[in-house]
This record gives structure tokens, sequence and C-alpha cells, in this order.
């Protein structure tokens, strides 16, 4: 039977909980989320006491349903003030799956300055003392673990930036070669863990696909056919799986919606030298992979393995994270953007919004734009402590308060990631309303405005966006508490037995008859809860916009500006 473990850090308590029946049929996202509602006053402080930190893997998660090992991770967010899922690849959620954990919850925190660790398995859990891990970056501390506890077992840990409780710190998860670089990168989670004084989590479980099945032949088809269905498709089967993420960085860029120059223009004159077709054609040549499994049980395979000229290797370069420390800064060198990156992931940051930020000051003047060198020095900062170090760590929001700067492409103090909403206007709806803050993952609009996927929406206009939002946030809710990848949203929306396959496969674990409508009512109710705790915590709509220029500044090079209006914006959640 399922269990919640329930870490009260306070007093040092590890407790094995039943799962409650209002929780039964929830996982991932849809399950964080209700718990923080349920457990977290919405005006605490996201750094104290009251704050949680849940950590819960999907309903299909530590099954062979194929790409189905994603992680939430779900609290109140530092750096937004509202509920914040931050979503993750690595071999973490299959593995608690496997260990009959619906959910862990840290709580309170600890008297004194110690530091905390946590280790699951078979035999239970216990508490150990963490103090030689403190101070330690990402891949030391994940290197150690496994050492110590064998090469097989999840890490889940915080860098430097969680320890110092930096607004944009991250919780970082290993994948099965131990690069612990697969983040819930986003809304200063890590900082919530490392306020809980935990440093690491471990998770020794000797079997990854080890959930339980009720209808183990009736899963096993359902699971066969929707694996088809991916592999069939022209994104996810042949795309992603070619180039990774950064597949998107030419096409972005050719549709001129590629944010340059901290969102000043559409388009990159050197967008290809850091592009998915370079990065693959690199990686391979000094013995990286082009594409690489974030996560057991992928089919998609849409990470990579990018050596570093010093003998470094930073898996992976995702397109959002190519394009923060790439077109967005002006720096159109592969080497440099890896060098970014592994920053963020030993010191554990979210690379998105260090990119913002890092444009943030760039735009200050702090540092020269297209400067590399400059960049990793001022990135260097964090690390140390410093006081700019802790500004770049605290987000682009921060940063932009603390050198007069309003040029800050931010929603509810998140920064905009890699598509600009003036020429990608579905995303911008999504930008402006998500429950997260500006989250592109939220309801990746990109799918009708540029890919053609689920049908065309006109990116450079405002008819039809909202709808589109609106859509794909819930369908992405529901996503996100299965524990797939939202990749497979590409092959759903093209495929009308796609989401049919998965509701089966659902059904088939847990002996249940849920239809289609129940998944999207699953989505529709996530949001409700979600959006029930940031009215709590003082949200309102007035939240729910983009940043001025946007609205007032064209973009090149289509000569638009985001000009959806804010009765339309207030009508996305109408359902």
């Amino acid at each position: 039977m399922a269990k919640i473990l329930r870490v009260n850090m306070f007093q040092k308590e590890l407790k094995w909980e039943d799962v409650p029946g209002k929780y039964a049929a929830l996982g991932g996202r849809a399950l964080t989320s209700q718990i923080i509602l349920d457990e977290v006053p919405a005006t605490c402080d996201a750094l104290g006491e009251l704050n949680k930190l849940v950590i819960a893997p999907g309903l299909l998660s530590g099954t062979n349903a194929p790409s189905s090992g994603r992680l939430s991770i779900g609290g109140k967010s530092p750096l937004t003030g509202g509920i914040k899922e931050a979503n993750a690849g690595g071999i973490t959620s299959q593995k608690l799956a496997s260990l009959g954990l619906k959910a862990i919850i840290l709580e309170g925190r600890p008297e004194g300055s110690g530091w905390y660790g946590i280790k699951i398995s078979a035999d239970g859990a216990e508490m150990f003392n963490a103090n030689d891990l403190a101070g330690k970056g990402t891949y030391e501390v994940t290197s150690i673990c496994r050492e110590q506890y064998g090469s097989k077992v999840a890490v889940v840990t915080i860098g430097t930036a969680g320890e110092m409780q930096l607004l944009s710190a991250g919780v970082a998860n290993n994948d099965t070669e131990g690069n612990s670089s697969r983040y819930a990168g986003r809304g200063g989670l890590g900082a919530v863990m490392g306020s809980k004084r935990v440093k690491v989590i471990v998770v020794d479980s000797p079997g990854t696909f080890d959930a339980p099945v009720k209808d183990s032949e009736r899963f096993k088809a359902a699971a066969k056919k929707f694996s088809r269905i991916l592999l069939d498709h022209p994104v996810t089967g042949k795309g992603l799986p070619a180039y990774g993420t950064n597949v998107l960085m030419n096409i972005i860029n050719e549709a001129g919606t590629l944010p340059t120059r901290n969102f000043r223009y559409g388009r990159y004159d050197k967008a290809c030298e850091v592009s998915g077709e370079k990065l693959a054609e690199v990686a391979v040549a000094r013995g990286g992979k082009a594409t690489h499994a974030c996560h057991p049980g992928c089919v998609m395979r849409c990470s990579n393995v990018y050596p570093m000229p010093d003998g470094k290797v930073c898996a992976p370069i995702e397109y959002e994270t190519a394009w923060g420390f790439g077109p967005n800064l002006e720096i159109g060198d592969l080497d440099v953007v890896a060098k970014l990156n592994y920053i963020c992931n030993d010191v554990g940051l979210d690379t998105i919004e260090i990119g913002c930020a890092l444009g943030v000051l760039m735009e200050a003047g702090v540092i020269p734009f297209g400067d590399g060198n400059a960049a990793v020095s001022a990135l260097e900062e964090v690390g140390r402590g410093t006081a700019l170090g802790r500004i770049i760590g605290s987000g682009a929001a921060v940063a932009g308060k603390a050198y007069g700067v309003t040029r800050v492409p931010v929603v509810k103090g998140q920064g905009i990631p890699a598509y600009d909403p003036r020429s990608c206007k579905g995303n911008g709806v999504t930008y402006a309303t998500s429950t997260m803050g500006a989250d592109h993952t939220a309801g990746y609009a990109v799918t009708a405005n540029i890919l053609s996927v689920g049908g065309t929406v006109n990116p450079l206009f405002a008819e039809g966006q909202v709808d589109l939002s609106r859509n794909l946030q819930i369908a992405t809710a529901a996503v996100d508490s299965t524990g797939l990848c939202l990749f497979v949203a590409f092959a759903v929306l093209d495929n009308p037995e796609g989401l049919p396959a998965i509701v089966e496969m659902i059904n088939a674990q847990y002996g249940v008859n849920l239809t289609v409508d129940d998944v999207v009512a699953l989505g529709q109710n996530v949001l409700k809860v979600e959006r029930e705790f940031n009215s709590r915590a003082g949200f309102t709509k007035a939240d729910d916009r983009l940043p001025e220029f946007f609205v007032n500044e064209e973009l090149e090079p289509h000569k638009t500006k985001f000009d959806i209006k804010d009765e339309e914006l207030d009508g996305v959640f109408n359902f």
C-alpha cells in the first residue's frame, strides 16, 4: 500500500502515513499542489517554518509507461510568493514510486546551523548528519553519495545557492549515469529545501519499474500503443531524438520569436552557432552524446551530453538554457553556454532565471552584452556568496531593482524564457496568466503558434490565443500529474488515440474506469487549487500581466506588440 513519508525537521521525526482518501487518485503536480493548499498558510514566509516542500512521483511513475519518470516538487515559491510545482527528470521519481512512496513532505525547520540528510530504502527511512556535505556542489555531493550508498541510488540535493536560500535555487536529481543536472529548477524551491536544513535525500531502491499494476496485460498493451504513437510522430519520434530540445533554436530564430539582447529583437545572427545541430556535431566529435535519456524508460531521448574543453561534462544543454546564455546575452559560443550551464548545475541554480538575470545586468551596463568571459566571472560570484553573486542568484526581478532597470522580463517575479510573447502570443498569454509565474511549460503554445502541432494559430495575431493557452494549461496540469514528460503532448495533440491511451494505462494500473473527460477535469481542478492558493496569498488580476515594454515596444522583425486585451486575459480561467 502506498505511503506518505512526513519529515518534521524541527522534531527530527520521520513518520510513515497512510494516504488520505482525497489524495488516492492524485499524483505529481496534482498531489503537490493539493497538499500545499491544504497544509501551507498562503501568506506565510516561503523560507520560514510554515512552508513545506512536497516531493511526489506521477501517477504512472515506477511503471513501464514510456517517458513516465518525471518528478514533481512543490511548495510556496520564495521567488514568486505564490504556489509552485517544478518538474524534473532523473531516476528519483521511478525509484520513489517503486518503493511505494506517494509523496515526501518536508516540514518545519531545525534549530541550529547543522545540515541533514535523509536516506530512504525498502528497509525504511532515516535521518543522518550531513555537515560534511555542506558547502559542496551538487556534482560532488552526488558522487560522494553514490560512492557511499551505491551507484544506482537517486540523489536529490541542493548546491550552495540553496544553502544560502537564494531565490533562484533549484533541486538537483541525477540520471542513470550520475549526472546531477536533472533540475526541478524554477521558483526557488532549492531555497525552501535549504531553509529546512536538508542538504540531500538519498533514495535506494533495487527496482525502477516496480510500482504495482493491477492489470499487467492490459497495461502492457496500452503502453506499447502509446510508445508507438510517440515514435511515429515527427517531433517526438524524429526531431527530439535527433537533436534534443535545442532543435528549436534555428526554428524559433527563423520564426522571429527568439528573444535577443534582453528581449530587444526576435532574431540572432549567430543562432546557428548555439543550435541543436551545432551542439550534436560538437558533442559527438568530443565523444559525448547528441541525445540522451534524462530518465529511465524515455523513448524520446531529447537530452544530451556535452563534453567541455576543460574535460568536464555538461549534461544537458537544453534549448531554453542555450537561449538564456546565448542569444539573450548575444553570446554565440556553445562552450561559454556550457560553462555557464555547468556552474548553475553545480551551484544549484535555475538556468532560465539566471539567464534572465544576466540579461538585466547587461542591460544595466554591469557587464557588456556579448562578453562571455565577463558573464562567467559574474556567475562565479554566486558560489562565493558575494553581494553581486547573491543579487544574480536571487533572479532577474531582484537584479532589476538592485540596478534600477525597468526592462526586466518577468511575470510574478519569475523570468520569461526563450519565446518572445509579441511574436508567439499564445505563449504570452501563458506567461501572463500561469499560476506559476512566467513558465513556457505551463501552456506551451509554441505547438500551434510555431510548430503547427494540434492545429495552427497565427502567432502574430491576438485571435485564438486565449483559447489555445487555456486548453494547453489544462492539459499540461493533467500531464504533470501523471509523471509523463510534457513532450508527449506533441504526439497527443496530433493523434486522437494518444489521450485515450494514457487513460487506458491509468485505468489498467489502478483498476479504475476514468474517461478522457475525467483527465480534463483533473487538469482543471489542479489549476483551481493553484489559483485558490495564489488568491489567498494576495494575487489579483493585476498580477496576470506582462511587463509594459512588451505592450509598448514593437519587436523586430515582425513589428508586433503584445496586444491581447486585459479583459481577455482575465477570461483564461473561466471554465
